[in-house]
C-alpha cells in the first residue's frame, strides 16, 4: 500500500475535505485505514458515507459496525437508507441512489474528493465486461483512476492494487470489515469474471492488472483526442434544437458512430453499462429513418429523437400528464398561462372566442392523449391532434408541452397556440368567453 499513499500524499493538500464512499467490505475499509494514516497529517477533514441497501439480514449491522469506526477514529459519519426499489435493474437504481446521496454531502461540505474504492481487479472486470456486451471506445477504457465531475473529483486511489493486496493490508493490520456474500453467487455476471477468467489471466501474469491499467490509460488517451475533435465538429453543425441531420449524413460512417457516442456519453458519463454499440446503431438507424419524426427509448428515462432535420437526446418526464378546471386563469409547467381576458384584438391561433351556449360547462385544460381529435375550424370533419402536429411541423419535443382544452364532455375546443375547432367564434360574433394562451 505504500504506492497509494504516496499518490494520496501527492494528490491531497492540507486542510481537504473527502467524502469517503464506505461499504464496511475489505475494499472501503481498506481506504479508510489508509485516509486516517494521513488525516492528521494533513488535517484532512473526512466524511464516511454509508448506504444501507437493506437488501441482506446483516445491513443494519454493518451500518452500525461503521458509525462505530468512524467513531473511534473521529471521522464524520453519513448514512442513508434505500427502503424502494422502484426498477427492473435493481443493481442499476441502487448505485443511481449512492451516487445522487454523495452528490448531496459534496455540496453539503463543499467536499474536494469523493473517493471510492474500487480496484485493480474491478478494473480488469468492468473491461473484460464491456468487451463482450459491446461498449464505446470510452466504454471499454472501463473507469479512471481520476475524474472530474461539476466542482469535485472522484478519485479511485486502489486502482493499483489487487483484492489479494488490499486483504493481505486488512489482515496484516488486524482491521475488521465484513464480507458481502452475494460476492460469490455465480448470479451476478461479474462474479462470474471475478471467480473463473480473472484467476487464469493472473496465473499467465501476476501482475496483469498493470497491463489492463496500461490498455484503459491508452485507449482513453485515444477516446480524448477524438472526442476533442467530435466536440469542434459538433459546434458546427449543431445550434438550440440540437444536431442537424442533414450534416449528419454527410459524416464517414466512423466519425458519424464517434458523434453519438459522444452524445450518450454526455447523458449517462459513468454509467456506460447501460449502453452498448446497439444504442449507437439503433441511433444511426433513427437518424436514417425516412420519417420526420421518429423517437427511441433510452435507459433512464431518455429518449433519442429525430424531428424534421434535428436529432438529440431528451429527457423524459413521466409525471408531466395534468388535468385542470379552467376558471379564470391556469399557470401551466411548460411557464406559459391561459386565462380569461375581457376583450382582445388579437385573431391568432393564441386566442379563441367561446360562446358557452355551444359547450357544457365547466371547460378544463389537460395534457394530450392518444387518439385525440379536434373538429378543426373551417375543415368540415375532424382530425387527429397527432396529425394536426405533423401538419404544423411541430417538432416531437414540444408535443407534449401544448396544452388541449376542452369542456366537460370532452370535447376539444382549442389547441393553443396552434389550432381553433369549429367553436371559435369570429370577433363581429356572438360570445362571451375570451382565452388567451400567453407566457407568464
Amino acid at each position: 500500500m505504500k504506492t497509494v499513499l504516496l499518490y494520496l500524499k501527492s494528490l491531497l493538500k492540507e486542510n481537504d475535505i473527502i467524502v469517503l464512499a464506505t461499504s464496511g467490505g475489505p475494499d472501503s475499509m481498506c481506504l479508510l485505514h489508509l485516509m486516517c494514516e494521513l488525516k492528521n497529517e494533513l488535517n484532512l477533514k473526512i466524511i464516511v458515507a454509508h448506504v444501507n441497501h437493506k437488501l441482506r439480514c446483516i445491513s443494519n449491522e454493518e451500518a452500525a459496525f461503521v458509525k462505530k469506526t468512524c467513531q473511534k477514529y473521529n471521522l464524520i459519519y453519513e448514512y442513508m437508507e434505500i427502503l424502494k426499489y422502484n426498477n427492473d435493474n435493481l443493481e442499476n437504481e441502487a448505485r443511481l441512489k449512492r451516487y445522487a446521496f454523495f452528490d448531496e454531502l459534496m455540496t453539503k461540505y463543499h467536499a474536494h474528493y469523493l473517493m471510492t474504492a474500487h480496484h485493480g481487479d474491478d478494473l480488469m472486470e468492468t473491461i473484460l465486461m464491456r468487451l463482450t456486451r459491446g461498449s464505446s471506445l470510452k466504454g471499454y477504457s472501463g473507469f479512471k483512476k481520476e475524474y472530474a465531475y461539476k466542482n469535485y473529483k472522484i478519485i479511485r486511489p486502489l486502482i493499483t492494487v489487487t483484492k489479494k493486496d488490499i486483504i493481505s493490508y486488512m489482515n496484516t493490520y488486524n482491521y475488521k470489515y465484513y464480507t458481502d456474500s452475494t460476492n460469490f453467487s455465480d448470479n451476478y455476471t461479474r462474479n462470474r469474471y471475478r471467480k473463473n477468467i480473472l484467476p487464469f489471466l493472473k496465473k499467465e501474469n501476476a501482475s496483469v492488472h498493470h497491463k489492463y491499467l496500461k490498455f484503459s490509460l491508452e485507449l482513453d488517451a485515444a477516446n480524448n483526442f477524438i472526442e476533442s475533435y467530435v466536440k469542434k465538429l459538433i459546434s458546427q453543425i449543431s445550434d438550440d434544437n440540437g444536431l442537424k441531420i442533414s450534416e449528419l449524413k454527410k459524416l464517414d460512417s466512423f466519425l458519424l458512430k464517434k458523434v453519438i457516442e459522444y452524445t450518450l456519453n454526455n447523458i449517462y458519463i459513468d454509467d456506460l453499462f447501460l449502453i452498448t454499440d446497439k444504442h449507437t446503431n439503433l441511433i444511426i438507424n433513427l437518424i436514417n429513418n425516412p420519417k420526420s419524426n421518429v423517437y427511441l427509448d433510452l435507459p433512464n428515462n431518455y429518449q433519442a429523437l429525430k424531428s424534421y432535420n434535428y436529432y438529440k437526446i431528451v429527457k423524459i418526464n413521466k409525471e408531466c400528464n395534468y388535468e385542470y378546471i379552467l376558471e379564470d386563469q391556469i399557470s401551466l409547467p411548460n411557464h406559459m398561462q391561459i386565462k380569461k381576458v375581457s376583450k382582445t384584438l388579437d385573431k391568432s391561433n393564441f386566442t379563441i372566442r367561446l360562446n358557452s351556449h355551444d359547450l357544457t360547462l365547466p371547460l378544463r385544460v389537460r395534457t394530450r392523449k392518444n387518439g385525440d381529435k379536434m373538429a378543426v375550424k373551417n375543415l368540415g370533419g375532424t382530425k387527429k391532434i397527432k396529425d394536426i402536429f405533423i401538419d404544423e411541423k411541430i417538432p416531437l419535443t414540444k408535443r407534449g408541452l401544448i396544452p388541449v382544452v376542452t369542456d366537460s364532455n370532452n370535447t376539444i375546443i382549442w389547441l393553443p397556440g396552434v389550432k381553433k375547432s369549429k367553436f371559435d367564434v369570429e370577433s363581429d360574433g356572438i360570445y362571451d368567453i375570451i382565452l388567451s394562451y400567453e407566457e407568464e
